[in-house]
């Protein structure tokens, strides 16, 4: 990783959300080409929401390369999805494809029940996939775009969650993507900052339900990364200056936000439940 201290992205916007990795200039930095594992999840299964770009791709990679088998669950990204398999395999592990919208309460069952399936079992549960559509005024923000953004950030967790938590076994973790947003707040963003906040107090109680259970469930919560959600929901002119806020002065990377995810899902992490780490270039927001 040969980062900058500062950097000006090209203008770029993409119509579609998530939007598509495959477009992006320059790519993220999403394939873990540096990244070593050393077996920390040798022979376990992952569950990954969002899994075919940004950081989900990060972290299903890096995953496969600590030794465990992915279901990458994606909207609709066939290209972006097929790239992480071809990554995944390539780690000598197994990945399965799982194409839906999990705002579908019947879709995240129907995810947890391939997963279980086609690779065996269930030892984790990333629950990362989100949306977020920019508005100047609360008024401008209608009620569907309110609930779709609740239904894929917030309602999805618990329909995942309740879906697999009969196959996670003592030992089990489930991991929740939140955001900086959760904690400092974003004046175009109220309906998604609400979200990242109700994850956070999402995952602290859900931790504290199944912790007699032996299930950890812990949260990351990244600042301005450059994936494909970022010139799917920003004009071209905001794009170039995404990132430059934070104290590092530019956006991070995925490959920069992954191993916070390998490390709540492996045994270094065990003494850890209810808590969100915080990769977002040097900001200090004491949560």
């Amino acid at each position: 990783m040969n980062q900058p201290a500062t950097a000006t992205l090209p203008p770029q916007h993409q119509d579609q959300q998530p939007g598509i990795e495959a477009q992006m200039q320059p790519p993220p930095e999403s394939e873990m080409a540096a990244y070593r594992g050393s077996g920390k999840l040798e022979g376990e299964v992952a569950l990954v929401t969002g899994g075919d770009s940004g950081i989900g791709r990060a972290v299903a990679v890096a995953f496969a390369k600590e030794g465990a088998d992915v279901a990458v669950v994606y909207l609709a990204e066939d290209e972006d999805a097929a790239k992480t398999r071809q990554l995944i395999t390539d780690c000598g592990r197994r990945c399965i494809l799982i194409k839906g919208d999990i705002a579908d309460e019947a879709f995240c069952g129907e995810a947890v029940a391939l997963t279980i399936s086609e690779l065996k079992g269930l030892d984790i549960l990333v629950n990362n996939a989100g949306e977020q559509h920019p508005q100047s005024s609360i008024e401008d923000i209608s009620s569907s775009q309110l609930l779709r953004t609740f239904q894929t950030n917030v309602f999805a967790m618990f329909h995942l969650v309740r879906a697999a938590l009969p196959h996670l076994k003592g030992g089990g973790r489930i991991i929740n993507t939140t955001s900086v947003t959760a904690y400092r707040g974003h004046e175009k963003l109220l309906d998604y900052s609400a979200t990242k906040g109700a994850v956070v107090s999402f995952t602290r109680s859900l931790a504290k339900a199944l912790i007699d259970d032996e299930i950890r469930v812990n949260a990351v919560a990244p600042g301005p990364v450059w994936t494909p959600l970022i010139p799917s929901t920003f004009s071209a002119e905001e794009v170039k200056k995404f990132g430059s806020h934070a104290p590092m002065k530019r956006p991070g990377q995925p490959d920069e936000i992954a191993p916070a995810y390998v490390f709540l899902a492996s045994a270094d992490s065990s003494f850890m439940a209810g808590q969100v780490l915080h990769p977002n270039g040097g900001e200090v927001v004491n949560g």
